[in-house]
């Protein structure tokens, strides 16, 4: 089968690899059908995560058609759509029964070293009876329909993540900073939430655009501590939430400086370098919490499902461009040069 093969910064290859089997009993083989490109997936392309090497298979937003399964298998079948959350997990650890499946003692990740990544043809599927959820058949052949499921994969669960973890309630005033895929689906979060007053960061209009169609209320272009200035000032101290979904040093020092004296952080940002941005001593002394982390995307994948399959939800507009398997090497290049926000991987 082709897939997408990570060798150097700048340089993904979509070549031929071993076709993917049932190893274990509990494994499932599913054919991709629709897959995408992750704004955290550029860390790797631009050289950043240094763990990277080459060789390493990329993707970890994905959806398609069960083409097996193991013997132990029960939940799905050959036939079945289904989508699956960025991260596998058996759904029977102890941090699987507390929501945390990220955190599976059986659990990991797509792609890498050892696992089938998203952007191909076909991924094995470990632990499919924990990971893999089913798509209604009614929905099953509807594109538009898909489109609005696929970002339950990653970053639909991830901005509502980030949400979650700052306590976003009716009537609350939250900033959000970041205005990739993740920042705006935080953003169509927090006004799912109830979220009265939403302040978006960013500067591309098209990015706004977006960000207005999902609940924005409030848009600021300026960036640190102008940034940070701007937002007390428009607040009268600060936003109540503030949703953190870059993951870098300048990021987390707006959000730790911006915060409300007894408001809470939400951070999902993949962290590089955002530890050397955060304000320990302003967060110290005006009680400003921070909770968040790797988004346990497994856990809110029903809710969330329910709420795009009834037409209530759909951040489908995140995707502005959409590329063939072979198109994948001009999507991160794209990606890369924000002249996209996120990528449609059709294989």
């Amino acid at each position: 089968m082709k897939a997408t093969v990570y060798y150097a910064a700048g340089d993904v290859r979509v070549e031929t690899v071993p076709d993917p089997k049932i190893v274990e009993p509990t494994d499932a083989v599913v054919r991709v059908t629709h897959a995408c490109i992750c704004g955290s997936d550029l860390w790797f392309y631009r050289g950043e995560a240094k763990a990277w090497k080459a060789g390493w298979r990329t993707g970890h937003e994905w959806m398609g058609i069960v083409e097996e399964v193991g013997s132990a298998v029960k939940t799905v079948k050959k036939g079945d759509r289904v989508l699956a959350p960025f991260a596998y997990s058996d759904g029977t650890c102890e941090f699987c029964e507390k929501n945390v499946q990220t955190s599976c003692i059986n659990g990991d990740y797509w792609g890498g070293a050892e696992h089938d990544g998203g952007q191909g043809e076909a991924v094995r599927a470990p632990q499919a009876d924990g990971t893999l959820v089913k798509i209604p058949e009614s929905a099953a052949n509807d594109e538009n329909l898909l489109a609005a499921l696929l970002p339950l994969t990653d970053v639909l669960g991830t901005g509502h993540h980030a949400a979650i973890s700052a306590g976003v309630k009716r009537g609350m005033t939250v900033a959000v900073i970041g205005d990739g895929a993740v920042g705006l689906c935080a953003i169509l979060a927090a006004k799912r939430l109830g979220a009265e007053r939403i302040i978006a960061f960013g500067r591309h209009q098209a990015r706004l655009d977006i960000a207005k169609l999902f609940g924005a209320t409030d848009f600021v272009k300026e960036r640190d501590k102008e940034g940070i200035a701007k937002a007390l000032e428009m607040t009268k101290g600060g936003p109540e939430a503030v949703l953190e979904c870059v993951g870098n040093e300048s990021s987390m020092a707006m959000a730790s400086g911006m915060a409300r004296p007894g408001g809470t952080i939400g951070y999902v940002g993949v962290p590089y370098g955002s530890n050397k941005g955060l304000n320990l001593s302003r967060m110290f002394g005006q009680n400003i919490a921070l909770r968040g982390g790797v988004a346990p995307v497994r856990a809110y994948i029903p809710d969330l499902m329910a709420d795009v399959l009834a037409g209530k939800l759909d951040a489908s507009p995140v995707f502005d461009k959409s590329v063939g398997l072979d198109g994948v090497p001009e999507g991160y290049t794209a990606m890369d040069d924000r002249t996209a926000i996120k990528v449609l991987v059709k294989p």
